[in-house]
């Protein structure tokens, strides 16, 4: 009988370097918190139709937007969407939903009274606009 060329030597068990074995979390998706009916109910959300729009300055986001809520006066709103408007005059006219209960807001210095209703991906954004027709003030049901 011929001895292989390279054997491999046994080691025993006890003799094998140890291999630090650290736990490993469960990828586990994100589930949303959900929230009561209560709770869903107390957010106020209304159509506002934007009266101005500017860019504030030394920010690269940031629009100071001047809404109609059908209230005494407009509603100062800031929102972080000039990328998707390089012309906010683009705005100026629309319609748009914001909640409109929040507490006031300082954001760079600007108070905002609301926030705006939108959506996004990668590639698109879109307003949430009601159909036309739907007058300023009109609480979302």
């Amino acid at each position: 009988m011929t001895e292989p060329i390279n054997p491999i030597p046994a080691v025993p068990v006890s003799a094998a370097p140890a291999i630090a074995s650290t736990p490993v979390a469960p990828v586990v998706p994100a589930t949303p918190k959900h929230v009561s009916f209560d709770e869903f109910a107390k957010i106020e959300i209304r159509a506002g139709k934007i009266l101005s729009a500017e860019k504030i300055p030394d920010t690269d986001k940031l629009l100071k937007l001047s809404v109609d809520f059908a209230e005494a006066a407009p509603r100062q709103i800031v929102s972080g969407i000039s990328m998707h408007f390089p012309d906010p005059a683009m705005l100026v006219g629309r319609t748009a939903m914001f909640v409109t209960n929040l507490e006031p807001r300082k954001i760079r210095g600007y108070e905002s009274n609301g926030m705006l209703f939108a959506v996004s991906t990668d590639s698109a954004f879109s307003l949430l606009e009601p159909a036309p027709g739907i007058p300023p003030g009109t609480k979302a049901k």
